[in-house]
């Protein structure tokens, strides 16, 4: 504990000031920092292709140097486009992703804060002060009364409040309002410019929350030190409620309630476009006319940041959690172990210019000579001689009998019932050996040869097996023909 108030302020500065947001902004090369992000990304442009931006960055550095700002004290980072990203991402100021099957940057929380700091200590802020007293005020007053617990006084608030809006409502009846002042106004412009710089990196921050609970969560999966169902009911639910699992995402949930309504934002669009077009919007810059005018766009952008990063959350610790297998985990943690004590071992007795000869195939096994054929290892000879039985016992029947139709039979008959037949009736009148269950196939086949008529009649016929056995079968009514019909040209 510290000892002294002055200790205790200078450890909450030392903590502070280890935030990677203060961190870019007392980097060496800050401003060039500042000035390539702010560039590359708008309220219009969240991500930036990874190709793209490694080109950018390369044409900037390439032109400040030929301006001359690299001559003193180093001003501008050195190496390439890429690598210069590849610097930013590995301190964590860029966040590669994957976006429509293509790599992006996108800008991390501490980024946004780092360009949200730099626009308000470059921008105009002495002429909010109005504007923001009156919006302290406003807060103020409403959490007094979203705190108050006692009904009466709540009501007593609330009645006031109608009591004022109604002093408002006749003032403007009777014609007495003084139309508000451009100067005002302004400051109200002003004040919403300053306020919405701030939502970028509360977007970020709760969408980069989000992916540290998820990651946690892969963490905690694959140490594998509970039961898998316990793991599997907890981290499941973590999955179907990320949202209520981390303080940013519980104040973004809230938030949402409020703007996450699509009516709302076609709201806040429209008033921003009306804003724009009122007189005193002709005293605003160029600059600050882009931020009021992309209020809702950022708004729609952050919320599907975090929206996107929470889906995604949940489908990584789904997924997790299905193909979780701990025994392979173990295998290769076991592996990983034995390679690093391996290494350890080995650089404990190597000297600088040791090589390691990489293991470029799988050892094979070494199989002695195999049986090149499956024939007997005896010698071939004759078969043995067969021998007369007294009890062999010869059938006398037709075999043929329990093959396939008879189509010659079949076609003989065909050709004795005339110019047209009804298929049932003909195979009732057909003799016994071509009245097999297959000879009904066989002539059902024949007919549709020549072509047939079908109804919506019913007809039964019973079948002879060889063996003497009958069975009926039940089919569509077939009008058949015994000569193919022409037809005309």
């Amino acid at each position: 504990m510290p000892n002294t108030r002055a200790e205790a302020a200078y450890q909450r500065s030392v903590t502070a000031f280890k935030n990677p947001t203060l961190d870019l902004l007392h980097g060496r090369y800050a401003p060039f920092v500042i000035a390539m992000l702010s560039i590359m990304f708008t309220a219009d442009r969240t991500a930036v292709a990874v190709a793209d931006a490694h080109a950018e960055v390369g044409e900037a550095v390439e032109q400040l140097r030929a301006a001359g700002y690299d001559e003193d004290d180093k001003k501008l980072p050195g190496g390439t486009g890429r690598e210069i990203c590849r610097y930013w991402v590995k301190l964590g100021w860029l966040a590669p992703q994957i976006y429509d099957d293509a790599e992006v940057y996108k800008l991390s929380a501490h980024a946004v804060g780092a360009l949200e700091v730099a626009g308000r200590a470059g921008g105009t802020t002495g002429r909010v002060s109005r504007s923001r007293v009156r919006t302290l005020l406003d807060a103020v007053e409403r959490l007094a009364r979203d705190a108050e617990a006692d009904p009466g006084e709540r009501i007593s608030l609330l009645i006031a409040e109608r009591d004022a809006l109604d002093v408002e409502i006749t003032r403007l009846e009777s014609g007495d309002a003084d139309p508000i002042d451009d100067e005002q106004l302004l400051e109200e412009a002003e004040n919403v410019i300053h306020l919405t710089r701030e939502l970028p990196a509360d977007f970020s921050r709760v969408a980069e929350s989000i992916k540290a609970m998820q990651r946690e969560v892969v963490s905690e999966l694959r140490r594998d030190v509970r039961p898998t169902g316990e793991i599997l009911r907890e981290y499941l639910q973590a999955g179907k409620h990320v949202m209520q699992s981390t303080a940013e995402g519980r104040a973004f949930d809230g938030a949402l309630r409020l703007i996450g309504d699509p009516e709302h934002i076609d709201r806040l669009t429209t008033q921003l476009h009306t804003l724009l077009a009122q007189p005193f919007a002709r005293l605003l810059t160029p600059a600050q006319r882009i931020d009021l005018e992309a209020v809702g766009r950022r708004v729609e952008q952050g919320v599907q940041e975090v929206l996107t990063a929470q889906r995604r959350a949940s489908q990584v610790i789904t997924s997790q959690v299905r193909t979780h297998d701990p025994v392979r985990d173990r295998q290769v943690d076991e592996l990983l172990r034995g390679a690093m004590s391996g290494l350890h071992e080995w650089m404990q007795t190597s000297k600088f210019s040791d090589r390691v000869e990489p293991v470029r195939s799988f050892p094979v096994a070494e199989v002695g000579h195999l049986r090149q054929t499956l024939s007997d290892l005896r010698p071939p000879g004759a078969p043995e001689p067969l021998t007369e039985s007294a009890d062999v016992e010869f059938i006398d029947a037709d075999t043929r009998a329990w093959g396939g139709p008879r189509y010659r039979e079949l076609e003989e008959y065909v050709g004795t019932l005339g110019d047209e037949f009804d298929l049932a009736a003909a195979f009732a009148g057909a003799d016994d050996d071509i009245r097999r269950p297959v000879d009904l196939l066989g002539l059902l086949e024949i007919a549709h040869r020549n072509g047939i008529t079908e109804s919506e009649r019913v007809s039964v016929v019973e079948t002879i097996r060889p063996d003497g056995t009958s069975r009926r079968f039940a089919f569509g009514s077939v009008t058949a023909r015994t000569a193919k019909e022409m037809q005309d040209d």
